[in-house]
């Protein structure tokens, strides 16, 4: 299983789409509802504030011991909104889902397909500059996606 949520396989009911539909519905759903949309806005905010455009992966900060790859004060996607609120994050396990979700006031599904951008979809070899970009973009698409499913609703 990725870190994103998506199973190949149902063993419940045999169905081996079923886990992955029911994770999309999820994630669709809060990333559209009131608190992802204000969540991702947030993001956004504190995407665009950092000084240094650059994002690490697999962690909220980089770490005190700072390996070649990272520079002091560098984050992932939610560790910014965490610098940006003045979370002490050197405390949280970025795998640990539930506790990023609770410290963040977000869904548990929508802290992990955070983390599954930041950490994965770019893929192995993508750099802290490009991982800034995309994440900003995807961040950036999402909120435009909720906006347009509520306002079409009211409609």
């Amino acid at each position: 299983m990725s870190r994103s949520g998506y199973e190949d396989w149902d063993d419940r009911n045999g169905d081996p789409n079923w886990a992955a539909i029911c994770y999309a519905g999820a994630l669709r759903k809060t990333v559209n509802g009131k608190g992802g949309q204000a969540f991702l806005c947030e993001m956004l905010t504190a995407l665009d504030a950092m000084p240094d455009k650059r994002l690490i992966n697999h962690a909220l900060q980089a770490p005190s011991f700072i390996p070649p790859e990272y520079t002091e004060g560098q984050h992932c996607a939610i560790g910014a909104v965490g610098a940006r609120r003045g979370v002490n994050m050197s405390i949280i396990d970025p795998d640990q889902y539930a506790l990023v979700a609770k410290t963040f006031g977000i869904s548990e599904t929508l802290a992990r397909e955070i983390a599954f951008q930041n950490d994965e979809a770019g893929g192995y070899s993508e750099n802290a500059d490009r991982r800034w970009q995309r994440m900003r973009e995807w961040a950036a698409r999402r909120i435009n996606a909720g906006k347009t499913l509520t306002n079409n609703k009211e409609s």
